[in-house]
């Protein structure tokens, strides 16, 4: 099957000033990433807050050009694309913000926002605008009466359902969701991730779904990006990566969620570090508790091992405790 997205050593860095007399500070909030992403699947991207997952949604759906390496949608380049193809690529992605009560106009009502992408983007005469609003409410949940409400009408699973629809609204091949459930109740946040598994299935979605909770990635995902400090650290299919994390920060992060890990192994040290001064070796050198003066001295590369990419060098030295420790359980 034909990727739909393909990104190959993907950057993005930011100038910050520092005053009147120092030189200008880079940070750089994604810092090299490669994947792929097909048809009808999920790629997760895990992290802390700072990892650089967000900068990565927004060069995905094209709100930010990147500095640096090469994204490809739908096979056209979305870097540089030609300028034939620039309106019918941004209808390629959409995305579903974080927040529900921030990402709806307060002043507007449900229709209004839902038929927008359509008067911006299409000729279609406004009953049949209505129509297709219409459709799409009925298929994340909301009743035809609900067409003329305002948004602070409806509660926060309510509001994530409308963002859904409009984003929907123009039949986009990839949804970016950038952690479209961690401002909403539990039970609401299961209600909201199988309509996502409902819609995928129906519509042929692809899905870059943006994440700091392993458990609700461990629901939605086919394939987890685990990133830290901007660079991917794990990358794999969902089941290889919960069962067997092979990079320590993984294994840190599967150990902070409850009931998702057996056996409680791996506790960073310390803070994260700045993004404006990364660590010279290995990003993770800094919190890892089995640091070694290679770690801190060379930064290792992703590389295949057990059936997914790992950025350790000792990630065998792991897999082969992982191994005993799953003997010595039977």
């Amino acid at each position: 099957m034909t990727a739909l997205v393909t990104a190959t050593d993907l950057k993005r860095s930011y100038e910050i000033k520092q005053g009147w007399f120092r030189r200008p500070a880079h940070l750089q909030a994604v810092g090299g990433v490669s994947f792929t992403l097909e048809t009808g699947k999920t790629l997760a991207v895990v992290g802390e807050s700072g990892c650089g997952k967000s900068t990565l949604a927004r060069l995905v759906t094209l709100i930010e050009k990147p500095s640096g390496g090469r994204l490809m949608l739908d096979g056209v380049d979305a870097v540089d694309p030609p300028a034939s193809t620039v309106k019918t690529l941004r209808r390629t992605v959409q995305i579903v913000f974080q927040n529900p009560y921030g990402s709806l106009n307060p002043r507007k009502r449900i229709g209004a926002i839902l038929e927008e992408p359509l008067i911006i983007n299409t000729k279609l005469s406004k009953p049949d605008r209505r129509a297709q609003a219409l459709d799409m409410m009925a298929k994340v949940g909301l009743r035809p009466e609900q067409y003329g409400r305002y948004p602070h009408m409806f509660s926060g699973g309510q509001r994530q359902r409308i963002a859904i629809a409009r984003a929907l609204m123009l039949r986009p091949k990839l949804l970016v969701a950038d952690e479209p459930v961690s401002a909403l109740d539990m039970s609401v946040q299961a209600q909201v991730l199988n309509l996502l598994v409902d819609l995928q299935r129906e519509l042929g979605l692809a899905y870059l779904f943006i994440s700091h909770d392993l458990a609700v990635v461990r629901h939605i995902a086919d394939d987890v990006m685990i990133m830290y400090l901007g660079i991917a650290v794990e990358h794999g299919p969902k089941e290889r990566i919960f069962a067997r994390p092979l990079h320590p920060y993984t294994q840190a992060l599967l150990d902070a969620t409850p009931g998702l890990r057996k056996r409680q192994r791996i506790v960073p040290k310390g803070e994260l570090p700045s993004p404006l001064d990364p660590p010279k070796g290995c990003v993770f050198s800094t919190r890892c508790p089995s640091v070694t003066d290679l770690c801190r001295a060379q930064r290792p590369l992703l590389r295949p091992l057990d059936g997914r990419l790992v950025a350790c060098h000792y990630a065998e030295r792991f897999l082969e405790i992982q191994h005993y420790g799953d003997s010595a359980l039977n």
